[in-house]
């Protein structure tokens, strides 16, 4: 344990800085990207086109992705009960030094079963795609809902990062696993998974609605501020 405490100082230390940027209006606009209900028009535009590019194949994948998140949480709440290091918020150490706006969370926080889900949605959806475009725009979206963790208070960047390992691992292995049994039980019916990729006509979609979902937060919210709403 002593030859960890370094690098849960610098954790620390690393949490408090990044922490540490925050306003009123920043605030607002944090709750609303860490809200996974933000993301539903951005999920359901990728919904869309495994639909339209993968049809028979949808039902599948669906189970795939179902799998994904519920191994990703299962996962990460294993560890985070045998692990038990305090989340930000409750560590005595550092609690008070904290900017704490959204609400504490559970007790413990490691690892971080958003940053696990995220990552694996983005290495299984990617590889499923086939598209260095759709990768970046998720990757973007990744680092941006796993920052979100740390500003409202309740993630280390180590929980976040070991959570995004577990997530990577659980999203290759699955992609494995969907391959497998679409080439052994399914290899009859087309289109093959494997071989059919998103083209740039659909990701420029997906980015216009990522893009038009990030828009919209930033106005909601700045017209709420002018006005004193909130």
């Amino acid at each position: 344990m002593e030859l960890l405490q370094p690098i849960l100082e610098l954790d620390k230390e690393l949490f408090l800085f990044f922490n540490g940027f925050h306003n009123d209006f920043w605030d607002t606009i944090i709750i609303m990207i860490t809200r996974q209900e933000t993301w539903i028009p951005f999920f359901a535009s990728i919904m869309f086109f495994i639909i339209k590019n993968y049809r028979s194949k949808t039902l599948l994948i669906v189970i795939a992705l179902a799998l994904l998140i519920t191994v990703t949480d299962q996962f990460s709440n294993l560890i985070k009960d045998s692990v038990q290091r305090w989340r930000p918020t409750h560590d005595p150490a550092i609690s008070h030094l904290v900017h704490i706006f959204f609400g504490k969370g559970g007790y413990y926080g490691f690892v971080s079963a958003h940053a696990a889900n995220s990552v694996a949605i983005l290495v299984l959806t990617s590889r499923i795609f086939k598209n260095r475009i759709y990768y970046a725009l998720m990757l973007t979206w990744v680092l941006i809902f796993c920052y979100s963790r740390i500003y409202v208070g309740v993630h280390y960047p180590l929980d976040l990062i070991c959570g995004g390992l577990i997530g990577w691992l659980i999203g290759w292995g699955l992609f494995k696993l969907l391959m497998f049994v679409e080439n052994h039980f399914f290899f009859g019916r087309s289109p093959k998974i494997e071989k059919t990729a998103l083209s740039l006509k659909d990701v420029g979609v997906i980015f216009l609605v990522f893009l038009v979902s990030f828009v919209t937060v930033f106005l909601v919210v700045g017209q709420l501020h002018f006005f004193k709403i909130l």
